[in-house]
């Protein structure tokens, strides 16, 4: 895990030198780039097989600790004679407690200097951030002289680093240890092996996906945001972190280290004994803190990310945290806000919020803020536009239509990937035209006096991925004595709209007068959700045809009774691996002709 620590501070420092403008780090560039070089020193250093065995030995010390109850003999015996035999194989003798704590405690030495550099690289975009440029100058010039002390702390820690004295063979000594020690037959270590192996980004990348308790699944979109907070990507210009933290995660779902829910679309978890290891890691470093209570622990200062579920009072004495805070809260969140000034994920939801407070503002490091599922009608305050670095913003609300209202110039958060939960109105709808590099757009509450001029703006978005548009609900609309109550409630104007190219993901909820026909036309659809559409039409007949299409859920967006063989038959939906009808009306389907939905692992037929 060290060398981990050492690599993902040298992607933040070259981060900082690709997000921040040049003329504000000019001055300082050249001692930035000899500290990352300097790291390059450190890196290889804790590179070397020795520390690559402490670890190995560390994470099966605390996983015997935290499993002891659960694991059987044969299994406490396996994890025993490995730390033992990794003893052996390094040629540890004498005091071999004492020797290794030696080793730990320069690791921690070097490991607690980079986190106080990382944390001072943050408080400095903090304070940067709308100064003067005089007071600009000055910043830097501190920032330059404190970057240069890092660099001597980094080379004097190095220069009383413990001498290893181990075999230069070690690296093979170990490989053919593990080869005839432990293999098919020690099923617990070759987990635990396959997971040491990993390179550090995947390796802490699982981490992270271990960071929610599996009551509270996931989706890989909210997994991506997490590793990009987190600073587990290296950013590289041109290239947006997200895609690459898809790789990972996708290459974590090749290795069976993390497991898609067959029972929930696109929802993952981490399955055992991954999940257990990943825990002792954490719990060894003090890495991430999970607790189902904020009462119920005391958070470790070194901690630096930070799981609280169910907090029951407003968020306060998080002046120690440093970098990740996932919350769910019930009550305020300005005490949280002024206090975690490093925090780069903040995620408060199902909370009884009123107001986001305009100290969100100060949170100049944040790059994820949720606040999904309010209890109470919400706004956001002018002082979101202050999180320049925001990527993600996701919004909900349990009253109206679950929309919120964002402040002018929302467009001035160029860095924004997601957009969700957002009322178009009030000339919203136009300023959306200009931020071409949104991926993912939710609009809620959309009605005529906005709708045409929305349109031409999402199809300005090339790079969008995922739209979501749910028509405004008017209660006088409704025919109460009808269960079809969006029967009268319109979504306008599709006819002239035309998606975006790279549309992965689509949701409607209103009533279509007809089936677009650009739906059933778009190549790189994957997901799409149609609800209350109430068409006359079975909408099958267009989508059938989509290649790419996987998951397909129609909630009352068909007025038919009868579901036949021109849905089941052979020759569509060559993808299709979901499949969710539920509607007032259906009340005959005919069963799926062998050979039909090839791909197919799950669906359901139900009246609403």
């Amino acid at each position: 895990m060290a060398v981990s620590f050492v690599t993902l501070f040298q992607w933040r420092l070259n981060s900082v030198l690709l997000q921040q403008e040049n003329e504000i780090l000019l001055g300082v560039k050249d001692q930035i780039l000899s500290l990352v070089s300097k790291l390059d020193e450190v890196g290889s250093f804790l590179g070397d097989p020795f520390f690559w065995t402490l670890h190995a030995r560390e994470t099966a010390k605390s996983f015997l600790t935290l499993s002891k109850p659960e694991l059987g003999k044969e299994e406490k015996e396996q994890m025993v004679s490995l730390t033992r035999k990794l003893d052996e194989v390094t040629g540890v003798s004498g005091d071999v407690e004492r020797i290794w704590e030696c080793h730990k405690t320069w690791v921690s030495e070097i490991r607690g200097t980079l986190r106080q550099a990382d944390d001072y690289v943050d408080d400095f975009i903090v304070k940067v951030y709308g100064q003067t440029e005089q007071d600009q100058k000055e910043s830097n010039a501190e920032f330059g002289s404190e970057i240069e002390n890092i660099k001597s702390r980094v080379s004097e820690i190095m220069n009383r680093r413990p001498q290893l004295g181990f075999s230069p063979n070690l690296e093979e000594d170990i490989k053919k240890l593990l080869r005839s020690k432990f293999d098919e037959g020690t099923p617990l270590v070759s987990c635990m092996l396959s997971y040491m192996n990993l390179p550090y980004d995947l390796k802490l990348s699982l981490l992270f996906c271990c960071a929610f308790r599996r009551v509270y699944r996931k989706t890989k979109a909210d997994l991506v945001r997490v590793l990009v907070a987190a600073g587990l990507v290296q950013e590289k210009s041109g290239e947006l972190r997200e895609d690459k933290a898809h790789e990972n995660l996708e290459r974590l779902v090749d290795l069976g280290m993390l497991e898609e829910e067959v029972s929930i679309w696109d929802s993952y978890s981490v399955p055992s004994p991954y999940y257990e290891f990943s825990l002792s890691v954490m719990n060894a470093d003090d890495f991430f803190i999970s607790t189902a209570n904020l009462d119920s622990m005391i958070i470790s200062p070194m901690a630096r990310h930070v799981s609280i579920l169910e907090v029951a009072n407003t968020i306060t004495s998080m002046n120690n945290l440093q970098h990740s805070l996932f919350v769910s809260a019930k009550d305020g969140l300005s005490k949280a806000s002024s206090d975690c000034l490093r925090t780069v994920y903040l995620g408060v939801t199902h909370s009884k919020l009123t107001e986001l407070p305009e100290s969100i503002g100060n949170l100049r490091n944040l790059q994820t803020l949720d606040i999904s599922w309010s209890e109470s009608e919400i706004e956001a305050s002018n002082g979101v536009l202050n999180v320049v670095q925001l990527r993600h913003l996701k919004m909900y609300q349990s009253t109206n239509d679950g929309e919120v209202g964002v402040p002018q110039g929302i467009s001035r958060l160029r860095n924004l990937q997601t957009l969700e939960g957002i009322y178009a109105g009030g000339g919203i709808a136009k300023e959306l035209g200009i931020m071409t590099q949104l991926r993912s757009l939710e609009v809620r509450c959309v009605s005529d006096d906005h709708a045409d001029e929305l349109y031409v703006s999402i199809m300005k978005l090339t790079r969008l991925q995922k739209l979501s548009l749910y028509v405004e609900r008017v209660s006088e609309s409704c025919d109460s004595s009808s269960s079809l109550q969006y029967e009268n409630l319109i979504l306008p104007c599709l006819e002239s709209f035309s998606p975006p190219p790279l549309l992965q993901t689509l949701e409607l909820e209103g009533r279509l007068i007809e089936m677009p026909l650009w739906l059933g036309s778009m190549q790189n659809l994957t997901e799409l959700h149609m609800y209350n559409c109430q068409l006359s039409e079975n909408p099958t007949t267009n989508l059938k045809f989509l290649p790419n299409l996987k998951y397909l859920q129609m909630f009352n967006a068909y007025k038919g009774r009868r579901m036949d063989k021109e849905f089941f038959g052979v020759g569509g939906f060559p993808k299709l691996e979901y499949l969710y009808i539920s509607s007032d009306n259906l009340v005959e389907w005919t069963e799926i002709e062998e050979g039909a939905l090839p791909c197919l692992k799950q669906y359901l037929f139900s009246t609403a």
